[in-house]
């Protein structure tokens, strides 16, 4: 199935790149990186941690990328050295406001932003049958296992952002409910 982004968002998507997610990162956050350290038993602090957490990312999301962080980033003093061109964040329950990260992302939503037909994006996991929810928050990805959900939560994909374009070509779009054939239907219904 193709996808087109609606178009207050066609600029997220670069001549020469791709939309990349990433959630959770908590740079900064030594309680989150003590939790977090049963993943990674090399790493001795959360400095380097989160070093390792920009490493991985910035190999994966090149200059030409948009990165979305989809909430509870911690320091901004890491996103600065995250090379993306385009920033976005989904703010997170842990995050401060709109107004803290306004000079490192360039764009920043407080709430669910529906980006294309089928595709929204939070930062808690919602029960909505007519997208795929890209999300994170759930550390311990005991949520929803319904092919509808792509949990990002940095230790959920080994600290590595997840493309666009490869959601959109493994068929998770086929999933969800065509919310305009359901009240279609229910009319029909509704008339007999």
């Amino acid at each position: 199935m193709a996808y087109e982004l609606y178009p207050a968002f066609k600029h997220w998507m670069p001549t020469n790149g791709n939309i990349w997610f990433y959630s959770d990162p908590h740079f900064g956050d030594k309680e989150n990186w003590l939790l977090r350290k049963q993943f990674i038993r090399a790493i001795d602090n959360v400095e380097a941690f989160d070093n390792l957490q920009i490493t991985t990312i910035n190999k994966t999301c090149g200059k030409n990328d948009t990165l979305v962080i989809l909430g509870d980033v911690g320091d901004i003093e890491y996103v600065k050295k995250l090379r993306a061109k385009k920033k976005i964040l989904i703010l997170g329950n842990h995050d401060q406001g709109a107004s803290y990260y306004a000079t490192v992302f360039d764009e920043v939503y407080a709430g669910p932003v529906i980006i294309a037909e089928r595709l929204i994006l939070t930062h808690e996991p919602i029960d909505f049958p007519y997208s795929v929810n890209i999300h994170g928050h759930d550390h311990s990805n005991h949520g929803f296992k319904d092919g509808l959900h792509i949990n990002c939560c940095a230790e959920h994909i080994n600290y590595t952002p997840i493309c666009l374009s490869h959601i959109v070509k493994s068929g998770l779009l086929k999933n969800t409910i065509n919310i305009h054939r359901e009240a279609i239907d229910k009319a029909k219904d509704h008339k007999k």
